[in-house]
């Protein structure tokens, strides 16, 4: 989107809405047409910071060719590119300390492990931990992800340069690119617990998880005090009766 784009104003657009349900009050439509001119501004701000993030100027270059392991053995940071320009990569707070990974990144890697056979056709995707890889493959197994790679960070040195200098088990997302044999950082995710607004628990910009995606479409809102665990009893998940 051009900077110089002249848009319609959101409440015109919005006023078009042919959108009505059935028994809906005028007092909910005129809500309602309100919110979407709110919802206009809000995919055009999406587009607007998306739009600032690709013309980032170009980011440091990598300070060493990173090794990890993998399933099949030891590999570089510079080979999980494949064939692709873009590596995204995820690290996921399972560091060999704790018993079990974290269940948020849990909850959204298992989303994302259905999205990631389409996420290849475009980028590569990689998710790292510092847990031995075995620990990790038999984590994967237990929760039937299919499609995500996983690496452990063993030695924490790329960890300590892109995720946490102090090796802290919190998680990162970083993108990286390969232009004419250069790899470079694209972009991290910066926002810290301390940028937080208040009532609001730390979280980043734009949302990875879908699952707080689809809290936000319904009334109870994401809450204050729940968050997605690993497991679940025969009751919990048994919500229709």
């Amino acid at each position: 989107m051009a900077a110089s784009t002249t848009h319609t104003p959101a409440t015109e657009l919005a006023a078009k809405n042919k959108s009505h349900f059935p028994n809906e009050s005028p007092e909910y439509r005129k809500a309602r047409n309100a919110l979407l001119a709110e919802e206009i501004e809000l995919r055009r701000h999406i587009e607007r910071v998306a739009e600032l993030r690709r013309a980032l100027p170009p980011g440091g270059t990598l300070e060493q060719d990173y090794t990890l392991e993998g399933e099949k053995g030891t590999v570089h940071l510079s080979e999980l590119f494949g064939d692709k320009q873009t590596l995204i990569i995820y690290s996921m707070m399972f560091g060999p300390e704790r018993q079990r990974a974290c269940p948020v990144c849990t909850s959204f890697l298992s989303a994302w492990d259905g999205t990631a056979r389409n996420l290849r056709e475009r980028v590569s995707l990689a998710v790292f931990a510092r847990s031995p890889i075995q620990r990790l493959l038999e984590f994967s197994k237990e929760r039937g992800w299919q499609n995500l790679q996983l690496y452990s960070d063993s030695k924490g040195d790329y960890t300590r340069a892109y995720v946490s200098a102090d090796d802290a088990d919190v998680p990162g997302l970083n993108v990286f690119t390969r232009r004419d044999g250069t790899i470079r950082h694209f972009w991290g995710g910066e926002i810290s617990g301390e940028m937080a607004d208040p009532g609001q628990d730390p979280r980043g910009a734009p949302e990875i998880d879908l699952l707080w995606t689809f809290l936000d479409l319904a009334p109870e809102g994401r809450g204050t005090d729940w968050y997605p665990k690993l497991e679940y009893t025969p009751a919990q998940l048994t919500n229709i009766k």
